[in-house]
């Protein structure tokens, strides 16, 4: 989806292809440790972005509610609208893609585990219908 929106003319800020160009032969721990900053980075390149008048697509996991207010509420301040797009599909779909994803990856695509992304699911708070309120809606 956000290659989708990135082909509409926003910039699309992915932290896992970014994490491989810095460290192509990494360790996910070495990944994880760098994460937090790149995704620092992006943020404020998407901000820069949206200043000048560019969409930006931040194309990674903001899981938790306490995440989603952060961004949405510094993205409104800076005079902007803010669309949250949720891919919430059953586990098992995700499992299935993820055997198909893992099976042919392209230069750049981390291998993620089912053990990953059960961890992942922990942290995973779907948004309410109340939350989805305060977001703005595609209009594209």
């Amino acid at each position: 989806m956000a290659k989708q929106i990135e082909a509409r003319g926003a910039l699309r800020l992915t932290a896992d292809e970014w994490l491989w160009e810095i460290l192509p032969n990494g360790a996910r721990e070495e990944h994880d440790a760098l994460r937090p900053a790149v995704e620092r980075l992006q943020w404020q390149t998407a901000m820069r972005a949206l200043e000048l008048g560019i969409d930006a697509v931040i194309d990674w996991g903001i899981w938790t509610r306490e995440e989603r207010d952060f961004y949405r509420d510094a993205a409104r301040a800076a005079g902007v609208r803010v669309v949250l797009c949720v891919l919430d599909p059953p586990f098992q779909e995700v499992q299935r893609r993820l055997v198909l994803r893992n099976a042919d990856r392209p230069p750049g695509v981390f291998h993620i585990t089912t053990a990953d992304m059960e961890r992942g699911a922990r942290f995973w708070q779907p948004p309410t219908p109340e939350e989805l309120a305060l977001f703005d809606t595609d209009d594209a």
